[in-house]
């Protein structure tokens, strides 16, 4: 790809149907945006599509993909461990190259406007496209899920959305579309099924509860596996690395008399998140980003 290029990471609220899901990616290549990427889980009943391109092409693969989603998704019947408020639950867009996040901005408030027009589907703008100061937090939007904020809306001025009225579509909820830097999505399975311990690790490590900066953490159960999981955002993974964050998580389990089950990452990871492991882990005494093949091939 050459140009400008900017990337979309859409959650939609669908993990167990793959049917439904494919339909969402075809419909999002069917724009143009090269799809590089999809992860489902049952038991969050979630998905996440990872694809980029010139930011125009992005816009109209993002609104196709939420048109296909708002089409196939019903709120009403859906059920799963992770919060969500719209059927496309979050559409955020992320500058890569020649792009500024000035310009995926733009392609939020664009996009935004285009789905409450053509769909009939409110939308909440957050993260760097937020109007308010109340809304820059995905947490602080979603709070009261579908269920909750459906109800909420109708009384609440400060919940109207801000593109749409003080209702939500019947069956797609609302989105929340916006536009921010790279975000590694990161979970941490505990050799137990014993979600107490999960959710008490997770206030451990999260920033809000004055643990790690930059990490936001919930505790989960995966009823399909019998484990229970240490579900993370990483907004800042320079300032608060993959290795620190799962470090913390295996020395709180232990703590608290549990193993580490494995991990696992949602969607893409930027190389450097990778560099940043292989230099802790392996305490690499001369490492440089110039010693990754790719980097090197980079440079001519």
């Amino acid at each position: 790809m050459t140009g400008a290029l900017i990337e979309c990471v859409p959650n939609f609220s669908e993990g167990r149907d793959p049917e439904k899901v494919g339909a969402i990616v075809e419909a999002i290549r069917s724009a143009g945006a090269a799809v590089l990427g999809q992860t489902s889980d049952p038991d969050h009943n979630r998905s996440v599509v990872t694809f980029a391109g010139h930011p125009d092409a992005v816009a109209e693969a993002a609104f196709r993909g939420v048109a296909r989603a708002v089409d196939l998704i019903d709120l009403r019947t859906h059920h799963g461990v992770h919060p969500r408020l719209g059927a496309a639950d979050v559409v955020p867009f992320v500058p890569v190259r020649e792009a500024s996040m000035q310009d995926c901005i733009r392609v939020a408030e664009r996009i935004g406007e285009r789905v409450w027009r053509e769909l009939g589907v409110p939308v909440y703008l957050y993260e760097a496209a937020a109007r308010r100061p109340d809304r820059v937090r995905l947490e602080d939007v979603r709070r009261g899920q579908f269920e909750g904020v459906r109800e909420e809306v109708r009384t609440n001025p400060a919940r109207v959305p801000d593109f749409g009225g003080a209702e939500l579509h019947p069956t797609a909820g609302a989105s929340i579309v916006g536009a921010r830097n790279f975000l590694v999505a990161f979970n941490v399975n505990l050799a137990t099924s014993d979600v107490s311990i999960a959710r008490q690790i997770a206030r451990s490590v999260r920033a809000s509860s004055g643990g790690l900066p930059h990490v936001k953490a919930m505790g989960v159960l995966l009823a399909s596996r019998g484990l229970a999981q240490v579900s993370m955002n990483l907004t800042d993974f320079e300032t608060t690395p993959l290795h620190r964050v799962y470090t913390a998580v295996a020395q709180e389990a232990a703590r608290l008399g549990v193993g580490i089950a494995g991990s696992e990452i949602i969607g893409l990871v930027p190389r450097r998140a990778l560099e940043q492991v292989a230099e802790a882990f392996l305490r690499l005494e001369n490492f440089r980003t110039g010693m990754v093949l790719e980097n090197r091939l980079e440079q001519f």
